[in-house]
């Protein structure tokens, strides 16, 4: 179980990144969802121990991790966001290296794990290709495989399917979801898809501030009966606001369709409809910014 209680951090210049942040995380894969500059990537690097918050407190398994961050690290695979790589290294060799400073000096025992991992994420027929020259998706497997290294009780995974082609994406969701069958999994992200897909609980984090928390289906069975549709001309849009909460737009079939959040009906020609997460979380935003 990890533990976060009260997490704030403001960094120097007043930024308020994080603001009295408390979650209950449980073993399995846990999706956090917010906007870019939402404060995740923050959050996750407080979880890491590779920043110190403010004021709160971070519990694993009964590791403080503020005041034992090295034993916490012991039990954490950490894929950032932005992974780098040494040019002309392959992904054998790298993540041999990467074993090492791990703390697997073993020789015999490095090599079973590195070749496990590169089957495990299917890299193992480009193992001696150089790992800069691997696309997008490839890497973001690599990415992983080091993050596995120690067989981690905690793995923490910043936006690893944006900008990945759709094959690449699903064969990384199925990736994450056999890993989280035992362990804890946090996905950040801000793709709605991926914690459908994947997660049994999930929060909502804008601003730095919790908005949203539980399971997607007890969130969306929050908004039956209040999300409605309505496909409109774009100038109607300014009108709809006045209505009732318009918490999301989009273009289907080159005609603009408006969904609102509303108790009863917004008026004619409005159909009531099923929400799905992106109402939850359209939502979430659109009630944090009004209380702003």
């Amino acid at each position: 179980m990890l533990s976060i209680r009260n997490l704030s951090h403001v960094y120097p210049g007043g930024t308020r990144a994080l603001d009295d942040v408390s979650l209950e995380i449980p073993a399995g894969m846990f999706g956090l969802l917010g906007p870019n500059g939402a404060g995740k990537s923050t959050l996750m690097r407080c979880i890491a121990a590779l920043q110190t918050p403010t004021s709160g407190a971070i519990d694993f398994d009964g590791i403080d991790v503020l005041a034992e961050p090295s034993r916490l690290r012991q039990t954490l695979g950490y894929l950032p966001q932005d992974f780098g790589v040494y040019p002309r290294v392959s992904a054998l060799d790298l993540l041999d290296h990467l074993a090492v400073l791990k703390g697997l000096t073993d020789r015999a025992e490095r090599r079973e794990t590195v070749e496990a991992l590169l089957n495990q994420v299917n890299l193992w027929a480009v193992r001696k290709k150089a790992v800069a020259g691997f696309s997008g998706g490839m890497r973001q497997r690599f990415g992983i495989a080091q993050a596995l290294i120690g067989q981690p009780q905690l793995i923490i995974v910043d936006e690893p399917t944006a900008g990945l082609d759709p094959e690449e994406r699903n064969r990384f969701l199925n990736l994450l979801a056999e890993i989280g069958e035992k362990v804890v999994v946090i996905l950040s992200t801000h793709i709605v898809e991926d914690v459908a897909d994947l997660c049994p609980r999930m929060a909502v984090l804008a601003g730095g501030s919790l908005l949203r928390e539980g399971s997607p289906a007890s969130l969306v069975r929050e908004l039956e009966g209040r999300v409605w549709r309505k496909v409109v001309d774009k100038a109607e849009l300014p009108g709809l606001a006045g209505i009732a909460p318009v918490i999301s737009t989009r273009l289907s079939a080159g005609k603009t369709v408006a969904h609102l959040l509303s108790d009863a009906s917004p008026g004619p020609g409005f159909e009531t409809v099923q929400g799905g997460l992106e109402d939850v979380y359209f939502a979430a935003l659109h009630a944090s910014r009004q209380a702003a």
